[in-house]
């Protein structure tokens, strides 16, 4: 069997190699991926039904172990993407075996976002505070962030994103954390790889979150992580991820009914009131949890992107120095990506602010890259409270435009261009030229 289950993986990576859809154009971002992922993921398919179902196992399991030796964190979970990452963490400030914040609890984030880390504060039942962010970075404000700190002692966590790989003062940050005794979740989905003082990003929070989407610095398909050095917020994000079950354990160990499977607590008296071995451990639910759980077919992706990682990394630190060389010379049009002091980026993409009294819109200069086969993606949300779905939000501010002036000024004049290893040296020196003919044909 093992030879048929050889020969068939064979078949397929020479079909997918044969059938490799090409692209001209160039991408912001993309999966990199070859025959290592693809046998991966194959092998999980074509492996003994009976003892794998797909769904979360050993694979995933190895990547949980894996993972946070990476990051430089103690524990983890992984799950089936960065928005459920971010679901969870901040799931766990309202759980009883998490951080048990009560309803209503207020968390400060910046106004300028993706939804996916402001969405699970509104869904919890917690209070948003925004604040704007700065010039050239689309960092939160620390200046406004430490106003606000000490004006309302309601605000009882921090939630924000590393902008594209780059973090804020993160000294400045903890020192806030600390001082106003604050719960701390680090989005960090687009800063793997990124040092601040010689620290990873993702390590500093009390809970940390990655996201390995295909436009990403890895790929698991879809996938993400929580992360933590705190045992019990491991265990609390284990339950919400797996329907909020007491029972995390390595359910795959052999194990008797009576004995258990893993934890040997199976049928011991979990639930209050009943009698001893009445009810199954694994049955018994701590919390109101979701199904948030990855396949092992992702998860063995993921073991072969962590190899290619160091590869991954110093392409996009690579790619971010070409841009920064290509555009040094219009930087009288355009803010400039700059790494915070003390921080070493792996930058997710390539930030690019138009400046004031600039010749040309934000508009023509994405349009003009566009039409000549450049990805360009504005940055995000741009300000989240001019959006439809947050308008509710923004009843309490009388003007968003000059509350959050940098956060509306970026809304029209920013945007990113890729870093990712899929832009080669061909590409690049393309995007310069597309660049210059710009600047000689409009300005």
């Amino acid at each position: 069997m093992a030879k048929d289950i050889n020969q068939l993986i064979k078949d397929c990576l020479e079909y997918i190699s044969e059938n490799r859809p090409q692209n001209d154009w160039v991408s912001y971002s993309g999966p990199i991926l070859d025959d290592d992922e693809y046998a991966a993921a194959l092998r999980v398919i074509l492996q003994d039904w009976s003892k794998n179902w797909l769904i979360f196992g050993k694979k995933a399991r190895e990547f949980e172990l894996e993972f946070p030796k990476y990051l430089g964190t103690k524990f983890g979970s992984y799950t089936n993407s960065g928005s459920s990452a971010n679901l969870l963490a901040i799931s766990s400030l309202t759980s009883k075996s998490g951080f048990n914040l009560p309803k209503g609890s207020k968390v400060l984030t910046p106004v300028v976002c993706f939804p996916t880390t402001l969405n699970p504060i509104i869904q919890s039942g917690l209070k948003p505070v925004f604040v704007d962010v700065t010039l050239p970075d689309l960092n939160l404000d620390l200046d406004q962030t430490e106003e606000l700190l000490k004006k309302d002692p309601d605000i009882r966590a921090i939630v924000f994103a590393h902008v594209l790989g780059n973090p804020p003062d993160m000294e400045r940050v903890m020192m806030l954390v600390d001082q106003y005794d604050l719960v701390f979740i680090e989005d960090a989905c687009d800063a793997l790889g990124s040092f601040y003082d010689g620290q990873k990003l993702g390590s500093f929070g009390h809970i940390s979150t990655c996201s390995f989407f295909p436009a990403h610095h890895m790929t698991t398909g879809e996938g993400g992580f929580v992360a933590t050095n705190r045992s019990k917020l491991r265990k609390s994000i284990a339950s919400l991820r797996d329907w909020g079950r007491a029972c995390y354990c390595n359910t795959s160990k052999p194990g008797s009914v009576i004995d258990g499977t893993a934890c040997g607590n199976r049928f011991k008296n979990w639930l209050v009131g009943m009698p001893d071995t009445t009810y199954d451990h694994r049955y018994v639910f701590d919390e109101i949890g979701y199904n948030l759980k990855p396949l092992d077919i992702q998860a063995a992706i993921g073991l072969e992107q962590l190899k290619k990682l160091p590869y991954l990394e110093a392409s996009r630190r690579k790619n971010f120095d070409k841009l920064q060389e290509i555009f040094s010379k219009y930087e009288d049009y355009f803010h400039l990506p700059q790494a915070t002091e003390k921080s070493d980026p792996c930058w997710f993409a390539y930030l690019l602010t138009v400046k004031k009294g600039s010749p040309f819109t934000r508009q023509q200069f994405v349009d003009f890259l566009e039409e000549n086969k450049i990805q360009t993606r504005s940055y995000f949300s741009g300000n989240i409270l001019a959006h439809p779905g947050y308008n509710h939000l923004a009843d309490e501010y009388e003007d968003i435009q000059k509350e959050f002036p940098i956060a509306t000024y970026s809304t029209i004049n920013s945007f990113f261009l890729g870093t990712y290893a899929g832009i080669n040296d061909e590409k690049m020196a393309y995007i310069g030229e597309i660049v210059d003919k710009f600047f000689e044909e409009r300005v």
